[in-house]
Order: C-alpha cells, then sequence, then structure tokens
C-alpha cells in the first residue's frame, strides 16, 4: 500500500513524504516481529530525535497537531498484513533528546520504537527495601512487595491532582520539611510497581516527574550509567544498589536487602 514498502534504500530520507514512509515502514517490521502476537499489545512509542534542521520535517510528516491521522496509517498497515492489533492500542508519539535505551532504534532515522505488551506468566514474587538517602521523607526505609500495589512517591501523603482526584503517596516528603530537597519533588512525580513478565521491580516518572518538569533520574552501580525518564510509559527495572534522584536532589536507594540494625 502506498507504494512504501518497494524501496529501502539506506539514504537518510530528506523529505515530508519520505521520513512517514520510512517510519510506517520501521513500525511494519517491528509490528512484525511479534509473529502473531500483535493482540498483546497495549501501545506503541515513537521516539524522535532528528537533528534540530530536521525537526520540522518530521512534525509534518506524522501532521502532528493531528496524530490520530498517522494512527490510522498504522492501523491500516497492520489490517493490511493481518497484524491483529487490539482495539485499544495507543500511539504515543515523543521528541526527545534521547532515546530511552529499551527502544529499538530505526537505520538512518531520528527515531525509535517502543512495544508495550501484556503476558501471562506464573506469578512470581520478591520483596525490596526503598532506603531514602537524601531529602527528609515520612520514614527512612520502606519495604515493598510484589503483591502490593503500586507505590506512589511523591511531596505530600494525600494530595489532589488533575481532574480534582486524589492521590495516595506511599513514599511521602513532606512540603514543609526544612529540607531543601523536598521542594523539588512534584506531588505525583514517580511510582514502582511490579512487573511479574521480568520478575523485577519497576520504576516509572509520573505526570510531575517528566520533562519540562521535574526528573526522574537512576544511577545505576551495575554499569556506572546515569538513565534518565522522559515518558510515563517506559520504566527501568531496579536493580540491587540503584539510587534514584528525584526532584534535583532527593534520593532514594532500592535493595533486596534490608538495613543492618
Amino acid at each position: 500500500m502506498f507504494g512504501l514498502f518497494k524501496s529501502s534504500t539506506g539514504e537518510r530520507p530528506m523529505d515530508v513524504k519520505a521520513i512517514r514512509d520510512a517510519l510506517l515502514r520501521f513500525i511494519k517490521d517491528q509490528l512484525q516481529k511479534l509473529e502473531g502476537e500483535a493482540g498483546a499489545i497495549k501501545g506503541l512509542q515513537l521516539y524522535l530525535n532528528p537533528l534540530p534542521e530536521d525537526r520540522h520535517l518530521y512534525e509534518a510528516a506524522l501532521n502532528i497537531d493531528h496524530a490520530e491521522q498517522f494512527k490510522n496509517e498504522v492501523q491500516r498497515i497492520a489490517d493490511d498484513y493481518a497484524l491483529a492489533l487490539p482495539q485499544s492500542w495507543t500511539l504515543e508519539v515523543v521528541f526527545t533528546e534521547e532515546i530511552p535505551t529499551q527502544a529499538v532504534k530505526a537505520a538512518n532515522l531520528g527515531a525509535a520504537l517502543f512495544i508495550r505488551t501484556t503476558n501471562h506468566n506464573i506469578r512470581k514474587s520478591s520483596v525490596a527495601f526503598i532506603r531514602v538517602l537524601n531529602g527528609k521523607a515520612e520514614r527512612d526505609e520502606y519495604e515493598i512487595t510484589s503483591e502490593g500495589d503500586k507505590v506512589n512517591i511523591g511531596r505530600e501523603r494525600q494530595v489532589q491532582v488533575k481532574d480534582g482526584f486524589f492521590r495516595k503517596n506511599d513514599i511521602a516528603f513532606p512540603g514543609d520539611s526544612e529540607n531543601e530537597s523536598n521542594k523539588y519533588i512534584s506531588r505525583q512525580h514517580a511510582h514502582i510497581e511490579w512487573n511479574n513478565d521480568t520478575g523485577s521491580f519497576m520504576i516509572f516518572a509520573d505526570e510531575g516527574g517528566v520533562p519540562p518538569g521535574n526528573k526522574v533520574k537512576i544511577h545505576t552501580t551495575r554499569d556506572e550509567n546515569l538513565i534518565k525518564l522522559n515518558s510515563t510509559h517506559i520504566g527501568h527495572q531496579l536493580q540491587e544498589g540503584d539510587q534514584v534522584i528525584l526532584g534535583q536532589s532527593a534520593v532514594i536507594e532500592f535493595s533486596y536487602k534490608p538495613s543492618v540494625s
């Protein structure tokens, strides 16, 4: 369809139509790798990181103000290639300076794709601990379990958020604390949840913890990398000793071992 799969040159696309066609071809190729598991897809996150002088071409290629039209083109491709996407699948387009490590990068394009899926495995279980290294929370250490609900992190114990609803922060940093670090933590900053597919705890940025607002950054002891969360959908798999920076200077540490009394 569209004649868009007839060419696969290695050259960088230089106009709006070529960029759109290349993006659609890239998405189609990634969807086909699921080999009949497309029905497990929850959503696609398309990350764009073009050269500054090319950004307007990418915005035009996706008709960024009417992103639903690009989603419809992806749906038509899925239908033509018998990729049975569920009705509830979503598409998120994000312009970012850093491509998340979990996303698959496209060759010769300033783009990458992350496909969220849902799988059903044998239930696993675990216990872990969150220690507050900097900033002043209600407690110095928290125990979290795979059997529990997601663990919200933010400023104040209970806060009113978008649409008037109230959110309970399980790891709460009081706003009236004299600790300077608390001021830069958002009311809905991040959350931790158990991922049964990987058998691990994951940390995700929430609405207040993604750019251009406050930040969520992870320093990993495994490879000394600094990871920044730029999306509310792509999280980080927590490893022993990972330190998470909330805002400017509040720090929490993840561990499978309790503190020694």
